[in-house]
């Protein structure tokens, strides 16, 4: 099959920049998006297609790379991705759920695909399933009210199950102090967090989530950091502001909350 990169082929439909992406552009061509590439990416258009013949819906799947390897196709996932403001479905109880339980079936189908890479994120111990490492409400496709779908797989890389749940927890109880328009007390965020780890049938404490949820904060705003001198982007040092001071707040045990308005 002949690809969108081959010589005389042509996308059928003008390009559409897709919003949300702050690691380069990402453009839609109909039913499929073209996208950033890098040496992770035959890891990644590898794992899926392991996806792909597990019958996994929601994902993405691997169309072609660029000869040159800057750039990928994938398939679009059809859908809704929150933009900001977030919308109230997002923070529904069903929400919060499906998410949960979205991500434990993506980590069960991991299972026996290739670990190898190279992966664009670190590798971590223990390696149980083949984490996204950005699994949060921008990444999540919606329809009727409920997450469905995974996109943007490109910091995919193997790690511990909890690595995931944790960061996914950190954005859809939330457990952050960023205002992002969510409303809850502490005590519901909680309620929540317990809730999250339920759907998905985690079996550690809470305890365990908080500890790795730190260490995962820490890493992400060490790359933010990375990234924001790679791609000349000053904004990615202020999320790893944010990263670092929530990390502080959940090591000290509280949860992290938005400053009063005024």
């Amino acid at each position: 099959m002949r690809s969108p990169y081959d010589a005389g082929v042509e996308f059928n439909d003008a390009p559409e920049v897709l919003a949300g992406g702050n690691m380069g552009t990402v453009t839609r061509h109909g039913a499929t998006v073209e996208r950033p590439a890098g040496a992770w990416t035959p890891a990644v258009h590898g794992l899926l297609r392991h996806l792909e013949r597990q019958g996994v819906a929601g994902v993405p799947r691997a169309v072609a790379m660029s000869a040159d390897g800057t750039r990928e196709t994938v398939t679009f996932v059809e859908g809704t991705v929150p933009d900001w403001p977030i919308p109230a479905y997002v923070w529904s109880r069903a929400s919060l759920e499906g998410a949960a339980q979205l991500l434990r079936q993506l980590h069960d189908a991991t299972t026996g695909a290739d670990f190898s890479g190279p992966w664009r994120s670190a590798t971590r111990s223990p390696a149980e399933v083949v984490c996204h490492h950005d699994f949060a409400p921008y990444n999540l496709v919606w329809n009727d009210g409920l997450p469905t779908g995974a996109i943007d797989w490109d910091f995919a890389a193997p790690g511990p199950r909890l690595w995931d749940v944790a960061y996914l927890a950190y954005r859809l109880v939330p457990l952050t102090s960023e205002q992002v328009g969510d409303g809850f007390t502490v005590g519901e965020r909680r309620t929540r967090l317990r809730e999250l780890m339920d759907a998905y049938g985690c079996e550690e404490s809470v305890d365990a989530l908080v500890t790795v949820l730190v260490a995962r904060l820490r890493a992400l705003a060490n790359l933010s950091e990375q990234m924001a001198t790679e791609l000349d982007n000053p904004e990615l040092r202020n999320h790893a502001a944010l990263y670092r001071a929530d990390a502080a707040v959940l090591e000290a045990g509280n949860i992290p909350m938005p400053a009063p308005s005024h």
